[in-house]
């Protein structure tokens, strides 16, 4: 949808009259599935792109504050929820402002980094510890994080046979093969659904808080394990997978789930030489080399 700040103040203005005297302003950064704008000081509004998208606004108002309860790091705090109307066809949130910058935008040394490992590592950990809140299973709403890996199997495979002459594509198949082999054999667990970079706020160097649980769903923490290769690296890798003092299989599937991700974009790019396309290989190369 073509979502602007006017449509936003006016989603705003007639919806929520009690807010019509703050200013709305731009962020810094716009996400694909929603459009934020700040309300105030104090709020933001958040606005999906698509139906698809929309399907997260109500799960996240029902569960955020639950979860928000055993939680050391803040997360969004739902204030309010739009109605579709004319002027937009899909529910909408008012969250709380939380105050920070987005990982992808602030550099980090190699000591902030690994304190930030460790915070990552913690915060998965109090959301997988949770079992007083009941949550959905993976599906569609979620774009199955926390199924197992192979039910993207056909695809993977796929994307992995056609980037040959830019991947090592006979480990990556093996890779995949073996990861669908195992599973979860424990009770199921929260999960995040989209742990990356760019839904990492840092304040003063430090993680103060995690946004964007429309991925949320209670499964195979696999998925969330990710940010080892698409963000962190060295020590900082190191001291993520000590802290969460996982399984090997459990891991081999995160691998699979970099890999099913990362080759999914890369074939989608037509130049594998850009900058965003080695950034792809470079982390399928880890995840493959790591391995061996």
């Amino acid at each position: 949808m073509n979502i602007t700040l006017e449509l936003a103040t006016k989603l705003i203005v007639t919806q929520f009259p009690e807010y019509a005297e703050l200013n709305v302003t731009e962020v810094e950064l716009q996400g694909h599935d929603n459009r934020t704008y700040r309300i105030g000081d104090d709020m933001l509004i958040r606005m999906p792109t698509a139906e698809s998208y929309a399907l997260k606004v109500p799960k996240e108002q029902e569960l955020l504050p639950k979860l928000a309860q055993h939680l050391s790091v803040a997360i969004p705090a739902p204030i309010k929820m739009g109605k579709p109307s004319e002027d937009y066809p899909y529910p909408f949130s008012i969250y709380q402002w939380l105050d920070g910058r987005s990982a992808n935008h602030v550099t980090l040394d190699e000591s902030a980094l690994e304190n930030l490992a460790f915070d990552l590592a913690t915060f998965l950990k109090e959301l997988q510890a949770i079992t007083d809140v009941a949550g959905p299973g993976p599906g569609q709403h979620n774009w199955w994080r926390g199924d197992h890996v192979s039910v993207y199997d056909e695809g993977a495979r796929e994307q992995i046979v056609n980037l040959a002459d830019a991947i090592d594509s006979n480990s990556a198949l093996e890779i995949w093969a073996r990861a669908c082999t195992t599973k979860w054999n424990k009770a199921p667990v929260w999960i995040h659904g989209d742990f990356a970079a760019g839904n990492f706020l840092i304040k003063n160097n430090k993680l103060s808080g995690v946004i964007d649980f429309g991925g949320t769903a209670v499964g195979d923490p696999a998925p969330d394990l990710v940010i080892a290769w698409t963000y962190l690296n060295g020590n900082a890798r190191d001291v993520f997978v000590a802290e969460m003092g996982l399984d090997d299989d459990t891991w081999l599937r995160a691998r699979a789930w970099v890999l099913w991700k990362a080759t999914f974009e890369l074939c989608n790019i037509a130049d594998k030489n850009s900058l965003e396309a080695l950034f792809l290989k470079r982390s399928i190369d880890e995840v493959i080399n790591e391995w061996r």
